[in-house]
């Protein structure tokens, strides 16, 4: 797996109280004992090849693991709501990659016309260059979370130092904005690698991936994203749209503009609540 390592840099400490326990993931103890096994079968048989083989493979399986954003394999990774949550009828709308001074500010106003509550995964650098918008999402009674500070597209490469900087970083100013510490982190594209989990552990964040998501950033045909988005929508459910880098409608609109309300009105036939994050994941 080929890392951006930067592990000789120190890792500042999390504010204090914000780390939670940290326990190896099962894929990584595995990972961890065929290291040793294949280290003692070629020191003992000379099988440097099948060792070299076999630690390939394994590596493959590490990589593969972190391009699937829903895996829990290397480590937890929420992709529905909890039993208290779907027991209640309850759903997640979660809005990546903004705030952005066009598309967010007319979000804002579908939700607040159609009575829902979103958890916003904000881009930091974003969220500093907006500061307004971004304490405005909160004043409206909505969730910032964590999606990094710069957004960076090999941020499934970084060492751990590059992804406590990142993440640590973003925390700090989404809770100078906002007032508000986020609980939860979404990484660029969902990608990620084995350094994440111990990082989120330390700095007290919790992964957050997604039940359904639209595909918004590619297409402009609201009719395919909202049945991206409503294909198995139950209870628990978590969908995933864009506010930031949406694409737009043939007639020019942010397609995400078009989708929210063929969304809000499939789960209102579907006597479906949305809440925030926040609201429905216990952290602790």
């Amino acid at each position: 797996m080929s890392l951006i390592s930067d592990l000789d840099r120190p890792i500042p400490e999390p504010a204090p109280g914000t780390a939670r326990p940290w326990r190896m993931p099962m894929l990584l103890r595995v990972s961890a004992v065929i290291h040793v096994a294949m280290l003692l079968a070629a020191l003992v048989f000379g099988a440097w090849a099948w060792a070299l083989v076999v630690l390939a493979i394994n590596h493959l399986v590490i990589t593969v693991t972190g391009l699937l954003p829903r895996s829990t394999w290397l480590g937890a990774n929420c992709t529905r709501l909890p039993a208290p949550a779907i027991a209640r009828r309850e759903i997640s709308l979660t809005i990546d990659d903004g705030p952005d001074p066009v598309v967010t500010p007319q979000v804002l106003d579908l939700l607040a016309q159609h009575n829902v509550k979103a958890t916003f995964f904000c881009i930091a650098d974003k969220a500093a260059r907006y500061p307004a918008l971004c304490k405005h999402i909160v004043e409206r009674g909505h969730a910032v979370e964590n999606h990094s500070q710069r957004h960076r597209h090999w941020f499934s490469l970084l060492g751990m130092s590059g992804m406590h900087r990142e993440i640590s970083d973003a925390q700090q100013t989404l809770t100078r904005i906002t007032g508000q510490r986020p609980r939860f982190f979404r990484p660029p594209a969902g990608l990620r690698n084995p350094f994440l989990d111990p990082v989120l552990a330390r700095l007290g964040l919790h992964l957050v991936a997604w039940s359904r998501r639209g595909y918004d950033t590619r297409t402009g045909d609201s009719v395919a994203v909202s049945k991206r988005l409503l294909q198995g929508l139950q209870p628990g459910s978590i969908l995933l749209v864009h506010d930031g880098n949406c694409a737009l409608s043939p007639a020019g609109t942010p397609v995400l503009l078009e989708v929210l309300p063929i969304v809000f009105a499939a789960a209102r036939h579907a006597e479906l609540r949305f809440v925030t994050l926040s609201n429905a994941l216990p952290t602790r």
